[in-house]
């Protein structure tokens, strides 16, 4: 069984909650790893896009009439994204610090990983 095999189990196999706690693990993990080796230009620039682009799916999932979740907690979550948005342009203006999209991240990781 080759790796793709098995990315499409766990595709099949995970809940949404999974992927997203697993999506945001991998980019935080990118983002304090950038940190910690003090990585700017362009290699920062992937990584917060790469951010931007979760936040921005979560955002459009929550504005679509059809999610489930509650009204208060998708506009919510719309705000962060915005937010994410910003800072991140802030970030990489110098103006805004990483540390804060970290643990942004890290705070939505543990609302994701807690029983209901």
């Amino acid at each position: 069984m080759g790796l793709t095999a098995y990315q499409q189990a766990r595709r099949i196999a995970e809940s949404p909650k999974s992927t997203e706690h697993r999506l945001l693990g991998q980019v935080t993990a990118a983002l304090i790893d950038a940190h910690g080796k003090n990585i700017g230009g362009p290699a920062l620039a992937d990584i917060l896009h790469w951010n931007r682009e979760i936040w921005a799916i979560f955002s459009a999932t929550c504005a679509d009439s059809a999610n489930k979740l509650p009204p208060e907690l998708r506009a919510s979550i719309i705000s962060l994204a915005l937010w994410v948005d910003r800072h991140s342009s802030g970030v990489l203006s110098g103006k805004s610090d990483l540390e804060t999209l970290i643990e942004v991240n890290r705070s939505v990781m543990e609302g994701l990983s807690a029983e209901p």
